[in-house]
């Protein structure tokens, strides 16, 4: 991938359908884009991607959305799809220094993570937050809900639009986790390391209510990994639609 034509290709898009956009860094000719659209007085939905380097679906996906026009008039919507563009660039899951950005929003050590931290600070804090993921150990599809006891979409039903690419992850015990169901993980607001915060625990921490990480398979084709992203995006946003009417 041509990752700094991505983030030209982003930002063009994007404008084409009713965004504004910013940068949250930028260096070595690379940029990290960030997208707003809608009123922020309407519900609203975060999505993000790209967080490590070596995970090019997600990113893919996104841009496919946005291209197609997905993201409606009916909710405020706010997009990072590529947090690491050096390791983007580099194939690699950390960026350049060889620190895990997804492991980065408690110290802030990172300027990517501290830049985008500052991003978030102002915008409102997500109904829904939508992240894309890979998996090199995976064989299936699965996903981690983090849940501050609302009502989200039912495993079965992301599990369902994913079927047509993955079938759920067989392994019953995923990165240290057990599943609470095949391809489900139900993971609680506290991190596995207390200093070492994902972007899904932030969020909790900011009281974000509901949190789906979704996670394809890396070793299987990329246009089938970013299908399946689509699939199940579109999915989580129709079911969190009609829970909030």
């Amino acid at each position: 991938m041509d990752w700094r034509s991505f983030a030209s290709e982003w930002e063009v898009a994007a404008l084409r359908r009713g965004f504004e956009s910013d940068v949250l860094i930028e260096g070595h000719g690379l940029k990290s884009p960030c997208s707003i659209k809608g009123s922020a007085s309407l519900p609203c939905i975060y999505l993000s991607s790209g967080i490590h380097g070596d995970e090019p679906a997600g990113p893919q996906a996104l841009l496919g959305l946005l291209k197609e026009g997905f993201f409606s008039e009916a909710f405020h919507w706010l997009i990072c799809p590529m947090l690491n563009p050096a390791g983007l660039e580099a194939g690699t899951r950390d960026n350049e220094q060889g620190l895990d950005l997804n492991r980065d929003y408690r110290l802030c050590q990172t300027r990517e993570v501290t830049s985008h931290i500052q991003w978030l600070s102002r915008q409102p804090i997500p109904d829904l937050f939508l992240s894309l993921h890979e998996d090199w150990e995976s064989s299936g599809f699965y996903y981690y809900e983090i849940n501050l006891g609302v009502e989200g979409p039912q495993p079965e039903q992301i599990l369902e639009a994913a079927s047509a690419f993955f079938a759920p992850e067989p392994e019953s015990v995923i990165d240290g986790h057990g599943v609470d169901s095949p391809g489900w993980i139900y993971h609680s607001q506290d991190p596995d390391v207390p200093d070492g915060w994902p972007e899904a625990i932030y969020l909790a921490k900011r009281k974000c209510p509901l949190s789906l990480t979704f996670e394809t398979p890396s070793s299987a084709p990329l246009a089938k990994r970013v299908s399946c992203h689509q699939a199940v995006v579109r999915e989580a946003v129709k079911r969190f639609q009609a829970i909030i009417g």
